[in-house]
């Protein structure tokens, strides 16, 4: 599934989930190495553990950052 995050640096999140579990996260755009540490970091959770856990994150004044967004297209997935 690819979700177009809102009001962050990066411009795409890309994943795959399967039986709920986290297969694989890309994020296209944004700080390059802290979303790969994300990314690998989320790799295999259950996608609702990984939303307790990265939802409401904010990124400097900003009213969201990468990995909230990454939850709301968590969400996403989820209800697909």
């Amino acid at each position: 599934m690819d979700y177009k995050p809102h009001g962050v640096c990066s411009q795409l999140i890309k994943l795959e989930l399967e039986n709920d579990i986290i297969k694989h996260v890309e994020f296209i755009g944004g700080c390059n190495g802290n979303l790969k540490g994300i990314a690998s970091l989320v790799t295999g959770m259950k996608a609702q553990d990984a939303i307790e856990r990265i939802e409401g994150i904010t990124c400097g004044n900003k009213p969201t950052s990468c990995p909230d967004q990454l939850a709301h297209a968590l969400k996403q997935a989820l209800a697909q």
